[in-house]
């Protein structure tokens, strides 16, 4: 049953990591190459729309994957004593 578990948690963190990987490479950032060439000012703004959507869906991705591989560690070490 545990490696079972263990085998299903690796998948889990597998498409866990690769949706949190999208979700960083998609949010717009403007430090990038393009702000050497043109002049943005720095200003504050709140996020909205799909910009949000992504932003807090990355923290969501991320405290899932962080779990995920705390209880993987677990079983791992629950199996092998």
């Amino acid at each position: 049953m545990v490696f079972v578990m263990l085998k299903v948690l690796i998948w889990v963190e597998f498409v866990v990591a690769a949706g949190l990987i999208a979700a960083i490479l998609l949010q717009h950032r403007g430090t990038g190459l393009g702000g050497a060439f043109a002049s943005e000012a720095n200003v504050y703004r709140s996020k909205r729309g799909i910009e949000k959507f992504l932003f807090n869906s990355t923290i969501a991705l991320a405290v899932i994957l962080v779990v995920a591989v705390i209880v993987h560690l677990y079983l791992g070490l629950k199996v092998t004593t």
